[in-house]
């Protein structure tokens, strides 16, 4: 089942007569700025029913008011860290950060929908699926600091080390499932990845392979709307999640800002996959509130009252909204979980700054097995280059 945007059943006209076809002017591409989707969860956090979502409804119709305060705090907790960790880049701490910041719902609802014994393929941004999987927060630093490259056994927690190269995830993620498939397991595996990514001939052989195979692998697309400065309409001529068409299994747009709608539908997708019914293209209609990692500006390429509008969606807002309208929680509640946050973030801190400094000349060290002539001579520029600010004069001093 799929729910299509209006936009997207609209027809197209088609011309005839190469002169025609020649001189015409090039279709805009189509873009609905409110776009059908599977939605439980109001922005407002008013609870929604229809006919078009009950197949999904179906899978938290019978969730407690506990759960849904775990959500909150799982979204708290992790919206924390993540603020903790820009500002430790910030410092000189860390060499590099990508933020989730308001892709919580996204990433803790797609977490908790997925069994101990799946396995999951993340990006490089999935900090809340990784809290979700039982990660230490503070692991995922260390490679962001450049001591390590990853900082956790995969196995323990059946999370995968972060994957930098865009794409590439989706076609280990297809290869471990048709391997749960051949090995009889009951299991799914669930693999991340960004609208931008959804361009890379990876994506697209992994979605070839899957259908060919049925392989139990659920591609979970946060689509946040800008692959670093390239918005989605320079990516798609239709919605993301339409792509599976092509392929020959289903695709489901559902509000990235709704936590329960994303646990509902995450949670379809991973039964059928374990069910053998093959794969499923999720894509979560989301937003990245901050910058892509902290070296961009997205000043430069988007506005602020695009911004701002999506601030209204704020997928914790909207969560506290419906616990409060339904009296799911109290202000003891909310205030404790503010004093675990703020324990969480000193924790982050003190871990790590008392990490060690990178090894600045490790980068050279694995490039090849035996070594390599200009691999030495690259090696041997940058520890002269790194030997000159020995010899620079400090601060105020005249040599």
């Amino acid at each position: 089942m799929t729910v299509e945007s209006t936009a997207a059943r609209k027809p197209r006209r088609s011309s005839t007569g190469g002169s025609k076809r020649a001189g015409a002017k090039k279709a805009a591409p189509q873009k609905s700025t409110e776009p059908e989707l599977v939605q439980l969860l109001t922005p407002e956090g008013k609870r929604v029913k229809s006919a078009k979502t009950a197949e999904y409804e179906a899978y938290v119709a019978d969730i407690t008011a506990e759960e849904l305060r775990g959500l909150y705090r799982d979204m708290v907790l992790t919206r924390r860290f993540d603020a903790e960790a820009t500002a430790l880049q910030r410092q000189g701490e860390l060499g590099l950060w990508a933020s989730l910041l308001g892709q919580e719902a996204a990433q803790i609802g797609s977490g908790r929908a997925t069994r101990d014994d799946d396995y999951v393929f993340p990006t490089y941004r999935e900090h809340g699926v990784a809290w979700c999987r039982g990660v230490d927060p503070t692991n995922l630093l260390g490679m962001f600091r450049g001591v390590n490259n990853g900082g956790w056994d995969p196995n323990s927690n059946n999370f995968h080390l972060y994957t930098i190269v865009i794409g590439s995830q989706t076609l280990h993620a297809t290869g471990y499932a048709m391997g749960v498939a051949k090995d009889g397991a009951d299991s799914a595996v669930i693999a991340y990845f960004g609208d931008g990514a959804s361009s890379q001939g990876d994506v697209a052989e992994s979605f070839t392979f899957s259908a060919v195979y049925n392989a139990p692998v659920v591609f979970f697309c946060q689509n946040n709307q800008w692959a670093i400065s390239e918005p989605t309409e320079k990516q798609t001529r239709v919605p993301l999640y339409q792509r599976a068409q092509g392929y020959g299994f289903p695709g489901v747009r559902v509000d990235g800002n709704d936590v329960l709608a994303v646990l509902a539908v995450t949670k379809w997708a991973l039964e059928r996959a374990r069910d053998g019914e093959g794969p499923a293209l999720i894509e979560a209609f989301t937003y990245r509130m901050g910058a892509h990692t902290t070296s961009d500006d997205p000043s430069k390429y988007r506005s602020d009252d695009e911004r701002v509008a999506w601030e209204a969606k704020d997928p914790i807002l909207r969560l506290r909204a419906y616990l409060e309208s339904e009296g799911h929680a109290n202000e003891s509640f909310f205030s404790e979980l503010d004093d675990e946050s703020e324990a969480l973030g000193k924790r982050v801190r003190e871990v790590v700054r008392a990490m060690p400094d990178p090894d600045l000349m490790a980068i050279f060290e694995n490039a090849y097995a035996d070594g390599h002539a200009l691999v030495d001579e690259e090696r041997a520029q940058f520890a002269a280059y790194q030997a000159s600010f020995a010899d620079a004069p400090a601060a105020g001093e005249v040599k």
